[in-house]
């Protein structure tokens, strides 16, 4: 991924693994290793995405300065922050072999670092 806010849907790749599991009822767990990425749900849109990195970017400028960068000097406290208000887990309910999303409501996956990195997403799901 890119980094600096890329959000990426990953709402067809999740699905793709319930349906293989043959899992009926029970739940899809979505998490990001790392202290950078998040998971959360959205409606994949491009003016709610454009709205989502502003009120990011309100709430956790990137341009203030932050302890963590005085310490490691790698200029992605913002992105520790970001990440962390979002969270890098979500569980979805799975009821009949079907996720409980809403009608526009997607998973993505949100890099908030500052440079490429390669990103990998553990799914497990719980159920019969």
């Amino acid at each position: 991924m890119q980094g600096n806010g890329e959000i990426r849907d990953i709402t067809d790749d999740v699905n793709k693994k319930v349906q293989k599991s043959g899992l009926k009822n029970g739940v899809v767990t979505v998490f990001v290793p790392g202290a950078t990425g998040a998971v959360t749900t959205i409606e994949n849109e491009s003016g709610l995405l454009k709205d989502f990195k502003e009120l990011i970017e309100k709430w956790i400028p990137a341009e203030k300065e932050y302890y963590h960068n005085e310490r490691w000097g790698d200029g992605n406290g913002h992105s520790h922050l970001r990440a962390s208000l979002i969270g890098p887990y979500l569980g979805v309910p799975v009821m009949d072999g079907q996720m409980m999303l809403g009608t526009w409501q997607q998973i993505v996956l949100i890099d908030f670092d500052v440079r490429p990195r390669s990103r990998r997403v553990v799914v497990q799901m719980m159920g019969e």
